[in-house]
């Protein structure tokens, strides 16, 4: 087994290496984290299926889903496995933990790697839902952030884009050098052009999630009551131009036009229910390559301290809402709202008016950038409290194995 000692090295928010001891306790911590249900959990549990399952919200939901309604089913994601120059991904040793995790709590679940974009896999899980899940689905948990898509039907493949649309948009952007000093600098990001809202919307609206339904419908797997959720983020007016209002805003409001459709197919159909979830701001992978995301997210933790609430938090109430333990509470667009902790008046009030200040010789008095800087690590198994990052460590740690 390749044993190796591991330091964080980087190109801005790019790690190119993970640590499995790492990443394993983080999920550790994210288990303990998670709020214990009031009641104990019997039974064999729902049949659920996260497609996007090894980092971010993905993860999360795994997660509270095991210890909010003691979920048993299928994890999808798609991760690079290690080799001899390089470690796997950050999300193939989280998985690994997640599976021991599973196990030590008594749930069946089956972690697959792969595309989930394709028809290929899409049989694959109707397949083991049909055949270790007893043919009967109750839920789908749709977080998917990806650069690119093929549609299965065509063999065309689109490519998102971060773009605002309309006109160029120059934002505050927060920055580290290789020593980890902070800057921030004013980025320039030039509009839309061409297809690129199209190709956009291909990717990250709601095509693939009514694709996923639709397959799993086709296969009648869909149990009654059945109850769909894709994970979405509307953020602040600080960052909207480039967010909400831009191409990747146009993919939400794709996949929220996506959740009305289908649930209104869905409730005639088995009874059931399609929404998307509108999650709060946190560190993530994908967020992290936004301008102006990374500012925004130090300046909110700045502001709120530990009262800016974890994905997993965020998640566990999301399965008390599906799952009845506690009511199901949406917006006028049918949007389960659990970012109300951010986009309060005062909270953003005092977010923009520390946006407004921050400069690179002030940015350390309003943010939050310890806290910032070692989230960012955290996502590749660094700056791990509990971790001794000068011993060797195992490096070919293997994917979750199922058993027939």
């Amino acid at each position: 087994m390749s044993e190796r000692v591991l330091t964080p090295r980087n190109r801005g928010f790019l790690f190119l290496d993970s640590h499995p001891a790492g990443c394993e306790q983080l999920v550790a911590d994210m288990w303990q984290a998670c709020p214990t249900p009031a009641g104990v959990l019997e039974g064999a549990g729902p049949v659920a299926l996260i497609i996007g399952s090894s980092a971010g919200y993905g993860l999360a939901a795994t997660l509270a889903g095991l210890k909010r309604a003691g979920i048993r089913g299928i994890m999808v994601s798609f991760e690079k496995a290690p080799t001899e120059r390089r470690t796997a991904t950050a999300g193939w040793y989280r998985t690994a933990a997640t599976a021991d995790i599973a196990r030590a709590a008594g749930r069946d679940l089956v972690f697959l790697n792969g595309d989930a974009f394709s028809d290929t896999m899409k049989n694959q899980v109707a397949d083991l839902i049909e055949q270790r899940f007893g043919g009967r689905l109750d839920y789908l948990i749709y977080s998917v952030a990806a650069p690119r898509r093929t549609d299965p039907d065509t063999g065309t493949t689109y490519a998102s884009v971060l773009k605002p649309i309309g006109q160029a948009n120059r934002t505050k952007t927060l920055l580290f050098d290789d020593q980890g000093v902070p800057e921030v600098r004013e980025v320039e990001t030039g509009p839309a052009e061409g297809d690129d809202v199209e190709q956009t919307v291909a990717v990250m609206g709601g095509a693939d999630w009514e694709r996923w339904v639709d397959h799993l419908a086709g296969r009648d797997l869909l149990g009654a009551g059945f109850a769909t959720a894709a994970l979405s983020y509307i953020g602040s007016p600080l960052t909207a131009a480039i967010y909400r209002q831009g191409t990747i805003g146009a993919a939400k409001a794709h996949l929220e036009a996506t959740a009305r459709t289908l649930n209104e197919r869905l409730d005639k159909t088995v009874g059931g229910r399609a929404v998307t979830s509108v999650n709060g701001a946190a560190v993530t992978q994908s967020s992290t390559a936004i301008p102006g995301i990374a500012l925004y997210t130090g300046l909110l933790r700045g502001v709120l301290g530990e009262d800016l609430v974890p994905p997993v938090h965020q998640l566990a109430a999301l399965w008390d809402q599906l799952t009845g333990a506690a009511p199901l509470t949406l917006d006028d667009e049918g949007r389960v709202r659990l970012d109300n902790w951010e986009l309060t008046d005062d909270v953003q009030a005092a977010v923009a008016e520390r946006w407004e200040a921050a400069t690179t010789s002030t940015i350390a008095d309003l943010a939050d950038l310890v806290w910032f800087r070692a989230e960012v690590q955290r996502l590749y198994g660094f700056s791990v409290p509990g971790i001794d990052y000068t011993a060797a460590v195992a490096t070919d740690i293997p994917w979750p194995t199922h058993t027939p």
